[in-house]
């Protein structure tokens, strides 16, 4: 329709102002009727919901504007003012995508179907149809359909949908259990807390979508100068009117005032902007991001998945008997773990591949899910596992080998125990590891004036290890997604909320600004961000921060040109030396400077 709209106004210039045919309509009509009731309607709308210089908007300017330059019966000026307005309206919602097809996403975590136990019958039912009190089994590799508390068996469960963690949770009898995280190693039966709508997933989606509705909408730059700049033209025109008697002057300087180039310089430049950032991986899904962008004073960083890598990796090695050196200890705990399945096995394994070790063949093979595994290699009885499963095997652990330990429990590794038949022989740590760039990216945000921030559901410990290593001082620790969003929105500082996972989802939405690990992370996560960085390069935020303050000063550049500008025109309406059509085709000239001014954006480089 806006194409259609300047193709009338191109037939209106050529048949009735160069050919000066007489037509029984005027096709200007037709760009009046298509991109001119939008905007009254616009500016009634705004009138009448604001109050005080708050009904001065863009719109009403365009409104009055063109019901003047109607009433002088120059139709063409009418039509133009309201095609370039147009124009800007539809750059500006090209830009802007709302994100709400995250919400399926989780509403596909829950499983359509789960096993209730009565009696010795097992039934396949819908998770919304289980009760309070209900038996629920469920097989390893599932996801658990409901709230509830283990009764009986015992596994691994990964649990970052809910908390973030990065380590599967040991998971045996009385303990609870959340619906949409994944059971990962052994069968159990639970016994049902919440389902349906009362489950902890479906409090996460109700989180988004209130996190979403409560988010206040940012008040654009042509928004914040429309408040003085539209009751200055009417005071203007009017005195010019006053003067001088002349109605065609009076419409002049409202059409010569029309802020075309104001509405222009914002999403032109946005547009640029977004362009510019695809370029290097970063997708801005609004042009109101990147200007809350350069507002932005703080950036919050979730842990798992953003600040880290997400991939868990042996970080240390522990021997505590005397005699046995770390190889040794590696090559025994992956000889037993290479039959586990466990992440952490996994990892174990791949750090004895990377040192070359080769294992030894084990007999006798079991696993206690949730506890440890435990083989005889090479006719030597050898577990591995959890402090629990060693004392439980009868293998003694002394307060002193624990306190060798307790270093790296506080940096927040995970532990896997290595023992024989007799005694303790070592542990194994495991942990995440921080982003190469995470320090860099920390000091150039703080060097940009925005202050790094760690929020996560992960332990104190752990949390303060990485936070130390990437150089935040300010941690919150051991957090749920509906805490995270109460920090967020507490205090008038504009925060910018970097996360990965599930349960970032409602910090990114209720956030000033939410970016999404496109590439790691979670295809909600990035759903409902409002910018998307699709490599796991973290220096795209200081760029992006670069990026977002030059947005807003050529944005702000473009105003004062365009301000400036249309002054010199007014001036010139006033003297009559301006008609209303030479004023549209001069105040052209100005748009068409403020966009070409805009596009340098496209090409410019900010190194990140």
């Amino acid at each position: 329709m806006t194409c259609v709209s300047g193709i009338l106004l191109a037939a209106s210039f050529i048949l009735v102002r160069v050919m000066g045919k007489e037509l029984p309509v005027d096709p200007a009509w037709g760009a009046v009727l298509i991109s001119g009731i939008p905007l009254a309607h616009a500016a009634v709308l705004r009138a009448a919901n604001q109050k005080g210089i708050g009904i001065f908007s863009v719109p009403l300017l365009i409104t009055i504007a063109m019901i003047a330059s109607i009433s002088i019966r120059n139709y063409f000026a009418a039509g133009e003012v309201a095609f370039i307005m147009a124009i800007g309206g539809y750059l500006e919602k090209r830009t802007e995508r709302r994100a709400e097809a995250g919400l399926k996403n989780l509403l596909s975590l829950t499983p359509a179907e789960c096993r209730r136990i009565r009696g010795n019958a097992e039934e396949m039912i819908s998770p919304a149809e289980a009760k309070p009190g209900d038996l629920i089994r469920v097989l390893p590799g599932e996801s658990i359909p409901v709230d509830g508390k283990i009764l009986a068996g015992e596994t691994a469960v990964d649990q970052s949908v809910v908390t973030g963690e990065s380590i599967p949770v040991d998971k045996g009898p009385g303990d609870p259990v959340y619906c949409g995280t994944i059971n990962r190693f052994g069968a159990i039966d639970l016994e049902t807390v919440s389902a349906g709508s009362d489950s902890s997933l479906q409090k996460l989606i109700r989180l988004v979508r209130e996190a979403d509705k409560k988010k206040a909408p940012i008040q654009r730059l042509a928004d914040r100068w429309a408040g003085w700049l539209i009751p200055s033209a009417l005071g203007i025109a009017i005195l010019v009117y006053l003067f001088t008697g002349d109605p065609v002057r009076m419409v002049t300087i409202l059409v010569a005032f029309c802020p075309c180039a104001l509405v222009l310089a914002t999403p032109t430049a946005i547009v640029a902007a977004i362009g510019q950032a695809a370029k290097h991986g970063v997708i801005v899904k609004s042009g109101a991001a990147l200007e809350m962008m350069d507002r932005v004073k703080k950036v919050a960083f979730d842990k798992t998945g953003t600040l880290t890598s997400g991939e868990l990796q042996v970080s240390g090695l522990l021997p505590v008997k005397a005699g046995l050196d770390e190889n040794t200890l590696l090559r025994l705990a992956a000889s037993v773990e290479a039959k586990s399945g466990h992440p952490l096995g996994k990892a174990v394994c791949e750090k004895a591949a990377a040192a070359g070790l080769a294992l030894s063949e084990t007999e006798n093979f079991r696993m206690r899910a949730g506890r440890g595994v435990e083989a005889e290699v090479n006719g030597r009885r050898i577990l591995c596992g959890t402090r629990e499963f060693l004392a439980e095997s009868g293998v003694p652990l002394s307060d002193g080998v624990l306190q060798k330990f307790e270093p790296l429990r506080m940096e927040g590794k995970a532990l896997i125990l290595v023992a024989d038949a007799a005694e303790c022989l070592g542990a194994v740590a495991l942990s995440d590891t921080v982003r190469p760039e995470a320090r860099r990216t920390v000091a150039g945000l703080r060097a940009l004036g925005a202050a790094p921030v760690l929020l996560t559901g992960d332990h104190r410990p752990a949390a303060e290890y990485f936070a130390r290593q990437a150089g935040i001082d300010e941690v919150h620790a051991e957090l749920l997604p509906e805490e995270k969003v109460s920090l967020l929105r507490t205090g008038k500082t504009k925060v910018c909320m970097v996360g990965d996972g599930v349960n970032d989802a409602p910090a990114l939405k209720a956030a000033d600004v939410g970016a999404a690990m496109g590439s790691f992370g979670s295809d909600i996560a990035v759903e409902a961000a409002d910018i998307a960085l699709m490599t796991d390069d973290l220096t795209r935020l200081v760029y992006l921060k670069r990026l977002a303050r030059a947005t807003v000063r050529t944005i702000r550049a473009g105003f004062v040109y365009a301000v400036l500008f249309n002054a010199a025109m007014i001036a010139l309406s006033a003297c009559g030396l301006l008609n209303p059509t030479a004023g549209v085709l001069l105040h052209n000239l100005s748009s068409c400077g403020v966009v070409g001014f805009a596009t340098l954006l496209y090409s410019r480089k900010f190194d990140g």
